[in-house]
């Protein structure tokens, strides 16, 4: 387990937006706690929507953030953290 908390970013591709953007909008509520900054961009392109965060958490935190993000059908997730 760990437990220090990095800085980093998570970027969200909806592909569906009609779709899948209520389940994403409430599984980031759920984890409000570990999100600084959210900037989104709804229908970019057709109805793909882009959303980025900036989050400050533990890698075992954004992995089950980023894990339940990836899951919903349409939705890609990518992310990164510091290393310190």
């Amino acid at each position: 387990m760990n437990t220090q908390n990095r800085l980093g970013f998570v970027g969200i591709i909806i592909e569906d937006r009609e779709q899948s953007a209520g389940v994403v909008n409430q599984i980031l509520s759920e984890h409000a706690d570990l999100i600084l900054a959210r900037t989104g961009i709804p229908k970019i392109k057709g109805n793909t929507s882009v959303i980025t965060l900036v989050v400050n958490s533990n890698t075992d935190e954004i992995g089950k953030l980023t894990g339940r993000l990836g899951a919903i059908n349409g939705v890609q997730v990518k992310s990164g953290l510091a290393k310190k």
